[in-house]
């Protein structure tokens, strides 16, 4: 076959086209969900370069959702992810209300970001009801605006959203069941996932049935930032806290999620 340049010229352009095609495809292979929300979902081990030496075991359920995703389970949720390979891109942060999370331009990075198909995964609630951190708090009625803002500007961008309700504290406990302290944003949660015909996953009660089956001494011991003077260097001096994860209950919650998940199928 005689090399002419019209030749050279046409599969110049076959090799463009050929190597767009395959740029689109790649591109389309990956689904990302992102996390907004507070310390209970965030990753620690992110934002902090000396986690393993300053915040071990303090967890939140986010650090370890990107490790449920395998094959296996990314094809088990065809309905959500049209795509073979998820990216979990984990936004939340410690001491963010619905309202701090925006104020602060942390929602206007992630609307910049998003693509269609995305997902965007919203669990707040935690802070939201701190009257005496006027930076953070918002009424309930004022929560449900901020959801209602998250989730109506995810679906301008053709993207995916969910509403978390707040995971349960590991209190109140009475005869073997978990209260919810959660209350009116719990409610508000689910009243505006209703009204605006959103996917929910009900982490409240969910976490909250799983923690009761359990039992409390499990869970306190095991699940939550309760821990014995010398038990972990980075807290000599031990520590209370039933509210944030060890690594073992920010696991145990990110398996729940990802049922939460299915079960929107």
């Amino acid at each position: 076959m005689k090399i002419t340049l019209k030749n050279l010229l046409t599969f110049a352009a076959l090799l463009l086209l050929l190597a767009g095609l395959m740029s689109f495809a790649f591109t389309q292979k990956v689904t990302k969900i992102y996390l907004i929300g507070d310390s209970t979902m965030m990753d620690y081990d992110k934002y902090r370069e000396d986690y393993l030496t300053s915040m071990y075991p303090l967890s939140g359920w986010g650090q370890y959702f990107q490790e449920l995703f395998d094959a296996e389970t990314i094809a088990s949720l065809g309905a959500l992810i049209k795509s073979d390979s998820v990216l979990v891109d984990n936004r939340a942060i410690g001491g963010r209300s619905t309202r701090s999370f925006f104020e602060e331009g942390r929602w206007a990075k992630v609307y910049q970001d998003l693509q269609p198909g995305d997902l965007v995964m919203i669990q707040f609630g935690h802070n939201d009801a701190t009257l005496e951190r006027p930076l953070r708090y918002v009424t309930p009625e004022a929560y449900k605006e901020f959801i209602r803002l998250y989730v109506t500007q995810t679906r301008e961008k053709g993207a995916i959203p969910i509403v978390i309700t707040p995971v349960s504290r590991n209190e109140p406990w009475k005869d073997g069941k978990l209260g919810n302290l959660h209350g009116d944003y719990y409610t508000a949660a689910v009243e505006v996932s209703k009204e605006l015909e959103v996917r929910m996953i009900d982490l409240t009660m969910r976490s909250m049935a799983f923690f009761e089956e359990k039992g409390e001494e499990y869970v306190t011991q095991n699940y939550f930032m309760n821990m014995e003077p010398g038990q972990y260097p980075n807290y000599p001096d031990g520590k209370t806290d039933n509210t944030h994860f060890v690594t073992e209950g920010a696991k145990e919650v990110a398996k729940l999620v990802l049922e939460g998940m299915r079960e929107l199928e």
